[in-house]
């Protein structure tokens, strides 16, 4: 039977430097000694976006393996403990508990994982972003999977042509959808069309049947405001997407990127703002803590080692999206306060509405129709 790898990406905010901005390096070095401590892995790597603690690691023991979410876990919390003697600031804000509890998904951090068997060759792309949540991936992964115009092979390609099929989670009511690309794609538009409240979690390709074949993409879909009930931070989404032979190509993959679309979260999780392509050196949101940033680590599976990363948005070819992503960052910051720049008040995370409610309820009085 082939031997399988698992790939686990697993984040969280456990502290900034300064302010929201970036991950100080004493809380990388911390994170990589409680990994490499570890005989668990087969290889991992530790990098960051903006100011998320980014785990990437291979292993051969399957999803939501409750040894591997410890691991990840006593490493957030380990840097936490750093983060709190360097006075960052957020120190643990993802960790939503003092203890771990077997599996750490619901926890606070975000976690996107695969099994899968490699290839003769296997190239994938771990995505990870700033300042936003996790329906934004919604527009690029529904380029790159079901749109021709992104994705040329969906036509040239005899072993992509049949589609693949996409599991969607309704976030609030905790249900989950198939949708068969591309004969139900008008009607999955109807719903990841709202990503504050549908999310893609997965996507695999159509196996002979017709139904689910191997695997594609994997994402987090924890909703940190959700799990808390109350604002505790963006959600800061990670991807894992696998390219070439029956996938979309690598450059079809980054080119779901090439136009900034509009993710909710920016400053204070309020607000809309254009998703923008950056290398891993630039993810450090400045402006109005932002604006949001994504970042595309590419890595060649070899015998469950991480061969890489190439940093795939270091590329001039995406200076223009940077540039249109600031021109959109200029004009949404001329509405201030007022939609659609600020969110609308029911996916604020910061909404002072009950507050000012209160205070004003007096002054509130019934309209007089006739008056």
């Amino acid at each position: 039977m082939p031997e399988q790898i698992t790939l686990s990406v697993i984040k969280a905010d456990v502290g900034g430097h300064v302010g929201h901005t970036v991950v100080h390096p004493d809380l990388l070095e911390c994170a990589y000694e409680e990994l490499a401590d570890s005989d668990l892995l087969e290889d991992f790597y530790v990098t960051y976006v903006g100011d998320d603690l980014e785990l990437i690691m291979t292993h051969r023991r399957g999803t939501d393996d409750e040894a591997i979410h410890q691991l990840a876990w006593n490493a957030f919390a380990a840097a936490t403990e750093v983060a709190k003697e360097l006075k960052l600031y957020g120190a643990g804000q993802d960790l939503l508990t003092d203890a771990f509890s077997g599996n750490i998904k619901g926890l606070g951090p975000g976690v996107a994982e695969m099994q899968i068997v490699e290839r003769p060759s296997e190239p994938v792309i771990v995505l990870m972003a700033d300042k936003t949540e996790p329906g934004a991936w919604n527009l690029p992964l529904y380029k790159i999977f079901a749109d021709p115009f992104n994705t040329a092979g969906l036509v040239v390609d005899p072993s992509m042509h049949d589609g693949f099929i996409f599991e969607v989670y309704d976030l609030i009511e905790g249900k989950k959808i198939d949708f068969s690309m591309p004969e139900d794609l008008y009607d999955m538009l109807v719903f990841i069309g709202a990503p504050a409240r549908f999310v893609i979690n997965s996507i695999c390709r159509k196996g002979p049947d017709g139904g689910k074949g191997d695997i594609a993409v994997a994402a987090s879909t924890q909703r940190l405001s959700l799990a808390a009930g109350r604002y505790v931070g963006k959600d800061d989404p990670v991807c894992i997407v696998r390219c070439q032979s029956g996938f979309p190509a690598v450059g079809e993959v980054l080119e779901g990127f090439a136009h900034p679309h509009l993710v909710g979260g920016w400053m204070r999780g309020s607000h809309n703002g254009p998703l923008m392509p950056v290398s891993n050196e630039d993810s450090r949101p400045t402006r109005f803590d932002g604006p949001p940033r994504v970042i595309a680590l590419g890595f060649q599976l070899a015998h469950g080692q991480l061969v890489g990363p190439q940093d795939m948005f270091d590329d001039i070819a995406f200076d223009e999206a940077r540039r249109e992503a600031n021109q959109v960052a200029n004009y949404l910051r001329t509405m201030g306060p007022f939609e659609p720049h600020r969110l609308p008040l029911d996916e604020m995370e910061y909404t002072p509405l009950p507050q000012v409610v209160e205070k004003l309820s007096d002054r509130f009085v019934p309209i007089d129709e006739d008056a």
